[in-house]
């Protein structure tokens, strides 16, 4: 008796989409926002459009911003490969040397595993500056650098701190260097000779809704822990879907979100309210931080859940 084994890709990282959700980015945002940082800083920028630029749809934001963009950032090569555009590769250098060379994104190296495969193309050096996740020790550096193509050293800094110490290990290497994510890009001494935002280049260009497809008094406690409201909503959109308990606005006015099922939602209402009315979850005076405090997570997180639970649509 033989086992057949199959495999199946899920739709995305996080949740199967619904059409209940509209999604609606505003690409002239991330526009204003990548020049703004431009501005700003006075160095070159690397958009970071790893996870599908944070849900947004990386394509998109690649072409958007291609006018300001010194090269891409990416997690991985497949990523780069649906891009297509030159940058630079963040995450750990899986695949051959030939198809980075090929689509003129260079791998990271931060072992003497990763040089001894990437040694003939040019390729970028991770520096372990207190993230310890990737990065190569500050003792590598050396042993690392010679006999290689890299064209550009770089660290995943958190904190001037980080920086500082990037500066000391690298102190009397001539090639390009570069730290501050969007948390830093306020930090002068953390721009070095480029930047690479990411959450900065998003904020607020994200909106997202549903509908209310019940809306109705209650007598006595409701939903599956026997919540308490006199008012309450329903929509169309659950935990499968990537939703997380979270504030919403309903005709302007916060409510509450009151238990999240798996395909529907319970929210506070409003006397007034009624179905198919628009239930703001993301935008129009909910910012993705308030959300991210909300779920006990981050503005990355909220994107990429947020982005990820309907069509998107682009304004730009």
């Amino acid at each position: 008796m033989s086992l057949a084994i199959s495999k199946d890709r899920p739709q995305n990282g996080f949740s199967m989409p619904t059409q209940h959700a509209q999604v609606e980015i505003d690409l002239s945002r991330v526009y204003a926002n990548a020049e703004q940082i431009r501005r700003e800083t006075g160095v070159e920028i690397k958009p970071v459009i790893k996870a599908d630029a944070y849900g947004l749809g990386a394509g998109r934001v690649a072409s958007v911003l291609a006018p300001l963009a010194h090269e891409f950032c990416y997690f991985s090569l497949n990523e780069a490969q649906a891009v297509g555009r030159p940058g630079l590769i963040l995450g750990p250098p899986f695949g051959d040397a030939e198809e980075y060379k090929k689509i003129r994104v260079r791998p990271t190296v931060s072992n003497l595993e990763h040089r001894e495969r990437f040694r003939r193309v040019p390729s970028s050096l991770e520096i372990d500056t207190g993230m310890q996740r990737f990065g190569c020790d500050l003792p590598e550096i050396e042993k690392l650098l010679r006999d290689s193509a890299t064209e550009d050293i770089w660290t995943h800094a958190c904190s001037l701190g980080a920086v500082e110490r990037f500066l000391a290990a690298t102190r009397g290497i001539d090639l390009p260097k570069h730290a501050a994510c969007s948390s830093l890009l306020h930090e002068p001494r953390a721009r070095l000779h480029a930047v690479r935002p990411g959450i900065a280049l998003y904020r607020g260009a994200v909106q997202v809704s549903t509908r209310l497809a019940v809306a109705r008094d209650t007598y006595g406690p409701a939903g599956y822990r026997g919540f308490q409201s006199n008012r309450v909503g329903v929509i169309l959109i659950g935990y499968s879907h990537g939703l997380r308990a979270a504030r919403i606005r309903i005709n302007g006015r916060p409510q509450q979100m009151l238990e999240v099922g798996m395909n529907t939602a319970f929210v506070s209402l409003d006397p007034a309210d009624k179905v198919g009315d628009e239930v703001t979850l993301l935008g129009n005076g909910i910012t993705e931080q308030q959300v991210a405090e909300d779920i006990g997570g981050r503005e990355h997180e909220v994107l990429c859940r947020y982005c990820r639970l309907g069509e998107r649509t682009y304004r730009e």
